[in-house]
């Protein structure tokens, strides 16, 4: 479980986040949504330590994480696992070392530890013989795969997403989603994605915090989240030209 309390950030003189306080909850999918600028990547970046809060703390547990020094963070960090927007791989490596590199940077594991590990993960997002490959030579798809792959080789009890369908087509994006919801309930990890994508919303929904202008203004399910009277919600919802049915 992560928990959020009472959390700020300014940028300058500019509150971007306003006295957030959120519970995300273990072994399902936590969404945050808004439109662009409603401050869902600065909340991210705040709870995973790539910005430091200007109000407010983070509890991984029972850990109060924006306490923590400078090495204790850092043995928070090998529990946590990023996909990032893109993938973000590394261009110049193989698949196989784009996977092994949190295992490289945070772990003794020897050659032949790490080169089953990696393929284990490889094969549960169902990626084979590609271990050789470079990023350049995959679909959006396989690159997306990969991250996924690489964001879970620590074995973390945190998974962070953002934006995981990004330029994916709407079938792909579907592979992805479920994925995610496999990985986190086989593994019973905390997961939060950051997203804007109705179609995930409703295939993902288990505990949803929709962000306006900085601030919380509504949580709830995806059962519910139809049926909100939240007019800022309901703007945001009927919106999107195509909301796929849960």
């Amino acid at each position: 479980m992560i928990e959020v309390i009472n959390l700020s950030k300014y940028f300058e003189k500019k509150k971007v986040l306003d006295n957030i306080s959120v519970t995300f909850e273990k072994g399902v999918t936590n969404l945050v949504i808004g439109q662009s600028g409603s401050g869902k990547t600065v909340l991210l970046k705040c709870i995973v330590g790539l910005l430091k809060p200007d109000e407010g703390e983070v509890y991984f547990n029972d850990i109060c994480f924006t306490k923590l020094d400078t090495k204790s963070k850092r043995e928070v960090r090998k529990k946590i696992g990023m996909l990032f927007q893109g993938s973000a791989l590394f261009d110049s490596l193989t698949v196989e070392e784009n996977v092994r590199f949190p295992l490289d940077m945070f772990t003794e594991m020897s050659s032949e530890e790490k080169h089953e590990r990696v393929n284990f993960c490889l094969n549960r997002v169902n990626l084979t013989n590609v271990n050789k490959l470079y990023p350049s030579e995959l679909s959006g798809g396989m690159q997306k795969r990969v991250g996924i792959a690489r964001a879970i080789v620590l074995n973390p009890l945190y998974l962070f997403c953002d934006e995981p369908n990004s330029g994916l087509d709407p079938k792909t994006a579907m592979v992805i989603d479920t994925l995610i919801k496999e990985i986190t309930e086989e593994y019973n990890i905390t997961t939060i994605i950051n997203t804007h994508d109705m179609n995930s919303v409703m295939r993902l929904g288990t505990n949803i915090v929709f962000l306006y202008q900085g601030t919380v203004q509504w949580v709830g399910s995806k059962d519910e989240i139809l049926k909100s009277e939240n007019q800022k919600l309901n703007e945001f919802v009927f919106a999107s030209t195509y909301i796929e049915k849960a």
